[in-house]
């Protein structure tokens, strides 16, 4: 296949201009507000200390306050529907076994997670 000179020489130059420009664009630092860590099981449990040694370290490496939320009740799906309707942002992580609250609850229960109330 033969390419034509013209078009051989848009795209020699686009090429030529993509490092140029990628240089523009610069990352927004996170975060720029506290990170909410919610524990979806009560104070003082193995999922509550867990996440506070992470949040201690999460605060030393980013340099921004690590909230934590322990919001229990229902087996964890209130806090895991607290989690899932919090702004997708990044600013909102559920720290917890992951089986029963992300996998179990749901599969038995009926969960409506798109309501403010359960």
């Amino acid at each position: 296949m033969r390419l034509p000179r013209r078009r051989f020489l848009r795209l020699a130059a686009s090429g030529a201009i993509l490092p140029a420009l990628s240089g523009i664009a610069r990352a927004q630092t996170f975060p720029t507000r506290p990170v909410t860590m919610i524990v979806p099981f009560a104070a003082g449990g193995p999922a509550d200390v867990f996440a506070r040694i992470i949040a201690e370290r999460m605060q030393r490496s980013l340099g921004q306050s690590v909230v934590i939320e322990n919001v229990a009740g229902a087996a964890g799906s209130i806090g895991a529907g607290r989690v899932t309707r919090a702004t997708p942002d990044g600013y909102t992580l559920l720290i917890g076994p992951g089986l029963s609250t992300n996998v179990i609850n749901p599969a038995i229960y009926n969960l409506d997670y798109n309501t403010d109330g359960f």
